[in-house]
């Protein structure tokens, strides 16, 4: 067994990762090649990166697997992250949740795409765990879902009481929320395809990274409103503070909007 086997059969087996993330250490690894590498083996890994146009964040993405890998194989080395912009993250607009909510969606496939994206709206959940969400995992009094996220870990999510009355009316006999008319999970690409088809329909501007943008819109809606950061981060699943933080860095709008109120020239 080679070492980068048996680095992702330990990842697999001893800390339950999902099979996503061996996904993500397979390729990952590839891009590095050598089992042992030296430190010009890890520049040439980024070099190909870049030459291959791969964005900061896609080689950061990367380079993370790569040196959770040195780091189990005690390697000395570490690749330093590139140096990512500072990008303002695509949400959707309350006006545009409105509109998924208004929609009149005419058959069953409809109305399972309408109760996926609000739930998501709702929440803040990954599009992954949504599709894995079961009928058994909705606590209905206390309006709290169990929820799965990466690695195996659960944790307890509240919503709200209009999205409890589109679940409540959406009731099927399968035993997953969203699943095929023979009850199986439906695929991520059905339905990105599905929600950005359903956008241009209600005259709404796909944003970047579609599914994800429905995260972001809850985050920042989360902290426009006054919630807290930290309970933010238990609701978003985030195994540290500093993932969540970069929602605290607020749309144009708002600071446009704290500018004319501390403005001396106001």
């Amino acid at each position: 067994m080679s070492k980068f086997e048996q680095f992702i059969k330990e990842r697999q087996y001893l800390q339950n990762v999902s099979p996503r993330t061996v996904q993500w250490y397979q390729e990952s690894l590839k891009w590095l090649r050598v089992e042992e590498p030296t430190e010009a083996n890890l520049k040439d890994f980024v070099f190909r990166m870049r030459e291959k146009n791969l964005k900061p964040t896609s080689c950061n993405n990367r380079i993370r697997a790569v040196n959770a890998y040195l780091k189990w194989s005690s390697s000395p080395l570490k690749i330093p992250r590139l140096k990512e912009p500072m990008k303002v993250l695509p949400a959707f607009a309350p006006m545009d949740i409105k509109r998924f909510m208004t929609w009149k969606p005419r058959t069953p496939g409809e109305r399972r795409l309408q109760v996926l994206v609000l739930l998501l709206a709702d929440t803040g959940v990954r599009v992954g765990e949504a599709l894995g969400l079961k009928w058994s995992d909705i606590d209905w009094d206390s309006l709290l879902l169990l929820v799965r996220g990466k690695g195996g870990k659960e944790r307890r999510i509240p919503f709200s009481f209009e999205l409890r009355k589109y679940l409540w009316r959406f009731r099927h006999e399968h035993q997953l929320l969203f699943c095929t008319r023979h009850g199986t999970e439906l695929g991520r690409r059905d339905v990105l395809r599905d929600t950005k088809r359903l956008c241009r329909k209600l005259g709404i501007q796909v944003p970047e990274r579609t599914m994800h943008a429905f995260r972001h819109s809850f985050a920042v809606n989360y902290l426009r409103r006054g919630g807290s950061v930290f309970h933010l981060q238990k609701c978003l699943g985030h195994t540290s503070l500093e993932m969540t933080r970069r929602y605290a860095n607020l749309m144009t709008e708002d600071l446009q909007k704290i500018h004319q109120q501390v403005s001396l020239l106001a």
